[in-house]
């Protein structure tokens, strides 16, 4: 991870976060700065508990979500705000589309 930070990227977490395996993923979790965490889905695939083994859906990134906040001792608001400006940041969703988009056809 901290060698994609070096290069200016972002880390983007999903449901793997909740799994009880991921202990590696859960260190890494908790050690990056939080200004370069996004949060996402991965769907249909890597549901989060509790729905593991089922289709992921775009409403389950709260799940993930909620297990970062415990993970850094933040609460879920300051994850979701945080995180929301970081991906409108990544995104170059702040100011418009990027030069050369006009829209939707």
């Amino acid at each position: 991870a901290q060698r994609y930070l070096g290069l200016g990227l972002h880390i983007s977490l999903s449901g793997v976060l909740t799994f009880k395996a991921a202990d590696a993923l859960r260190d890494a979790a908790r050690r990056i700065p939080l200004e370069r965490l996004l949060v996402e889905t991965d769907c249909p695939f890597l549901a989060p508990v509790p729905h593991r083994g089922k289709r992921n859906e775009p409403a389950y990134v709260a799940f993930t979500a909620t297990r970062l906040a415990e993970l850094r001792g933040e609460s879920l608001g300051e994850i979701e705000r945080v995180t929301t400006a970081n991906a409108r940041r990544a995104l170059h969703l702040n100011n418009g589309p990027p030069s050369g988009i006009q829209g939707t056809p």
